[in-house]
């Protein structure tokens, strides 16, 4: 059976990208994905490229990069990622106050701009006036994350790549060493594996016993069809509770180890309108330690519905459909990436709070760093930092 140089685990955008930069640096390389069709959050991505939000030189110079790598890879990959440079527009509750709110993102590369809400009606027409303070702008990048993925994965394959459909049931252990994975059918041997499986990540370490600070949320949206319809602008709130809610259910890593919700639920309303009309909606998120944990589909609709109304009232009763993934993240909002402590040939690329922007410059950074290129911030992204 054919040893590979790397086992990628996980076919959504940071499998897919890293596997073709991986082979771009002449590995052999197998991505495994779990399904043939992937309903993953790459698949449920609103598909932002926040480059304008660094907040420190790291982040700052790897946002640029992200930008500088989107606006090249259709040309790179051969393949459509709809990327476009758009309005995004961060609406502000009305019991907040607009300048408080403008100042807490004066430390981003590039400060949105604050708009009144007669202001922020004219540059998205949808809006309710009544339900907003004002609103922050700033110009913001956009992709078709399952697309950009796909075509990834399509890339890899033409440069010689190896792809198979099946989920990783066990990671092969040998001593202090990770020598391949078993999935329900093959079993497949690699010099090296990294895990690139988002949500999943945290659970299929630990069934190797292995212990990583990788976290996920169960996120809810409403997709719509193609819808007559025009949002303007992505719209999402100023103040995204998403962070905090990951803030909040770190601070004890125990909790991930036991049954429950440890935390209430956020729900941060907002929407984005991709180029063939469809809507996605959304989203809630919650914090629940088992990945497969049944969610109320019925409540949770009711929610989203209720919560856009407000905001975007005509997007309300539009036909959608409710769908739920999970999105993994870190506890201090930098991905964790580079070889796992005490085991040898087991890697992770996964964690990120900024995903899209951030993946293409990191994997290419990776593949280059693997293959004996220094690479400084490759090593400050180190799961030993934790």
């Amino acid at each position: 059976m054919k040893t590979y140089d790397w086992i990628v685990i996980g076919g959504g955008i940071t499998g897919a990208a890293l596997s073709y930069e991986l082979v771009q640096q002449g590995f052999a390389v197998l991505l495994l994905e779990k399904d043939a069709i992937p309903h993953n959050a790459t698949y449920y991505s609103y598909g932002g490229l926040a480059y304008w939000s660094g907040t420190t030189d790291l982040t700052r110079q790897l946002c640029q990069e992200g930008i500088t790598r989107h606006r090249l890879l259709s040309q790179e990959l051969n393949a459509d990622t709809e990327f476009r440079e758009l309005d995004l527009l961060l609406t502000i509750e009305q019991d907040e106050n607009p300048e408080v709110v403008a100042a807490s993102y004066a430390e981003v590369a590039i400060p949105p701009q604050l708009l009144s809400v007669d202001e922020a009606c004219e540059l998205e027409p949808l809006l309710n006036q009544d339900a907003i303070a004002g609103a922050l702008t700033v110009k913001h990048g956009h992709i078709h994350a399952a697309k950009i993925a796909e075509a990834y994965i399509q890339a890899f394959l033409h440069a010689g790549g190896t792809m198979y459909v099946g989920q990783v049931w066990e990671l092969l252990r040998e001593g202090q060493r990770i020598t391949g994975v078993k999935t329900k059918t093959n079993t497949y041997h690699s010099a090296n594996t990294v895990v690139c499986a988002g949500g999943f990540s945290r659970a299929l370490l630990k069934s190797a016993g292995v212990s990583v600070p990788v976290y996920f949320t169960h996120t809810e949206i409403i997709a719509t069809p193609p819808v007559d319809i025009e949002l303007r602008t992505l719209v999402m709130p100023a103040n995204l509770k998403r962070f905090q809610l990951e803030a909040e259910s770190t601070k004890d890593d125990s909790v991930w180890d036991v049954i429950g919700e440890p935390l209430p639920p956020i729900l941060d309303a907002g929407a984005i309108q991709f180029r063939d009309r469809r809507l996605y909606i959304g989203q809630i998120s919650r914090t629940i330690a088992e990945p497969f944990a049944p969610i109320d589909a019925m409540s949770s609709e009711a929610a989203l519905r209720n919560s856009i109304g407000k905001i975007l009232p005509k997007l309300k009763n539009l036909p959608g459909t409710w769908h739920h993934c999970l999105v993994a993240f870190s506890s201090d909002r930098l991905p964790l990436i580079g070889a796992i402590p005490n085991l040898e040939g087991i890697h992770i690329f996964s964690g990120f709070s900024n995903p899209l922007i951030l993946i293409p410059p990191l994997a290419q950074r990776f593949a280059h760093a693997v293959a004996g290129q220094h690479d400084e911030i490759i090593l400050q992204l180190t799961p030993q930092r934790s």
